[in-house]
């Protein structure tokens, strides 16, 4: 069966996801390191899509703006229920086409495929449970796992709906019409609707451009779109430069397409937060010098090019894709934590002086990417360093050490491991941002840290600021991370500039 056009009801307040949806529409609540609706256009990238908003519905405006890559509109829905939208919607579908109604928060399988044979089909869940049931053609208002409704329909032809009401419960409506459909399994198929099953899903330690593949003793890395493919083959060069420079804190490496490696028997850094002070001292000075090795191996002339394009350009054009997106992102200044902070939009020529008078002699073989989510002690003893970046501005393997311990600095006082583990918590209002970001344990270190890497502080702060700045693009796949990476920024920058 041909079908172009899907509606997703993306209204609602998601109350019962409790702070998840605090500052965004649920249909933006990442999961799997997707916004939920995110999924639905991936599975059907070539379908055409009405998209159903009310509650933050300017949100969902300025964030598809921005990042989603498929053809849609958006509804801002007249009347209440779930029934909301639909008739608006369906006056933007052709006569006589069919199209699939389908719920923000569901979540297909990989396996499901549209049906062939011309029906309203409606979908059953198999596995969660559901407030009503539709069973040998009736509706009943009765809680099932087995034959649940589950938000998902598909329709010969928008005249099926013609009769809609601006308000009200759809299901409640189709039982009063005496809607028959054929049923449609959904196994496998997920809904998130509650903060217990958001709760429960697996923490990911991957980007939404990859996925990991656990085979016995060994990694699999593969790339799964574009930008998938390209930072895959910079990480690719980089352990091949790595192991020609007899780099030892590295996994083995047994085949590059795709990436198989050795699987690290051990922990991220991050995850020891309860080593006593000396151990994690006795910790940090290992990765220190796992880092001065690293940059010792090699060094080459400075490309300023390289320098403008990491720490300015780059974070200025992650910027101003986000500019609509965040919050009091017009305001000179902004109150985060109880700071007035200095708003970079209007300062950035202050931040471009700050970075230009930064002093650079000569670029390392650096890492790029060494927080702590990034390097896992071996055995509980040896620091091997993992995913790195493998490039700096426009320059492959080699840029400013500095990079480096600012990225360390980055997970040793900013807590960015955390914060990339969503552990932080979000409240912004017209007058003030909170945010509140949980702990890695190490910032007692900081002094330390500084002693240690021999760094310049001021320079690594700057820098610290603007990873934050450039972070907000990067974490695109998270509303609240977005902004919160862009305050945390100004907060940040506010100490240096």
């Amino acid at each position: 069966m041909e079908l172009d056009y899907i509606i997703v009801q993306a209204g609602g307040t998601g109350s019962r996801l409790e702070h998840l949806t605090e500052n965004k529409p649920k249909a933006l609540v990442a999961v799997e390191n997707l916004p939920m609706l995110f999924h639905v256009f991936r599975k059907f990238s070539e379908k055409s899509f009405i998209i159903i908003a009310d509650y933050k519905k300017d949100v969902l405006r300025e964030y598809l703006e921005c990042f989603a890559e498929i053809k849609y509109q958006i509804v801002d829905a007249e009347g209440t229920g779930t029934c909301a939208g639909i008739r608006q919607s369906i006056d933007l579908l052709p006569d006589s086409e069919p199209f699939m109604l389908i719920w923000s928060d569901l979540i297909l399988s990989e396996g499901f495929l549209l049906p062939t044979e011309p029906c309203n089909y409606i979908g059953v869940s198999q596995s969660f449970p559901c407030r009503w049931s539709y069973k040998d053609g009736v509706f009943c208002e009765e809680r099932s796992e087995q034959h649940g409704v589950a938000g998902l329909f598909i329709f010969q032809s928008k005249s099926t709906l013609s009769n809609i009401p601006k308000s009200g419960e759809l299901v409640r409506w189709m039982r009063d019409e005496g809607m028959q459909f054929s049923e449609l399994r959904l196994s496998g198929t997920r809904e998130f609707g509650l903060l217990s099953e958001y709760k429960s899903l697996e923490q990911q330690k991957c980007r939404p451009f990859n996925k990991m593949i656990n085979s016995c003793d060994k990694l699999i890395k593969q790339p799964i779109d574009d930008q998938g493919k390209k930072l895959a083959r910079l990480e690719c060069e980089w352990y091949e430069a790595a192991i020609s420079k007899g780099v030892r804190s590295i996994p083995k490496i047994y085949s590059f397409d795709p990436l198989e490696m050795e699987q690290i028997k051990g922990k991220n850094i991050y995850e020891y937060t309860d080593l006593p002070l000396d151990e994690k001292k006795i910790l940090l000075r290992k990765l220190t010098e796992t880092l001065k090795e690293l940059h010792s191996l090699d060094r080459v002339s400075v490309d300023t090019f390289s320098i403008k394009e990491a720490y300015y350009s780059k974070t200025m054009n992650r910027l101003r894709k986000v500019r609509d997106l965040i919050p009091l992102a017009n305001q000179k200044t902004i109150l985060i934590n109880g700071c007035e902070c200095r708003n970079v939009y209007f300062y950035k020529r202050e931040l471009e002086r700050k970075l230009e008078a930064l002093q650079c002699d000569h670029f390392a073989f650096i890492h790029g990417d060494c927080t702590f989510s990034n390097m896992i002690l071996k055995d509980s003893t040896e620091p091997i360093l993992i995913d790195p970046r493998g490039y700096f501005g426009y320059t492959k393997l080699y840029g400013d050490p500095n990079y480096d311990w600012a990225k360390l600095y980055y997970s040793v006082v900013g807590n960015y491991d955390r914060f990339n583990l969503k552990e932080f918590r979000l409240r912004v209002n017209e007058n003030e941002v909170k945010l509140k970001i949980e702990s890695n344990r190490w910032e007692d270190l900081e002094q330390d840290f500084f002693a240690l890497s021999g760094t310049d502080p001021q320079t690594i702060k700057l820098l610290h600021a603007v990873i934050w700045l450039s972070l907000t693009t990067y974490a695109w796949q998270d509303y609240d991370s977005i902004c919160g990476a862009f305050y945390n920024g100004l907060y940040y920058l506010e100490e240096v500039l």
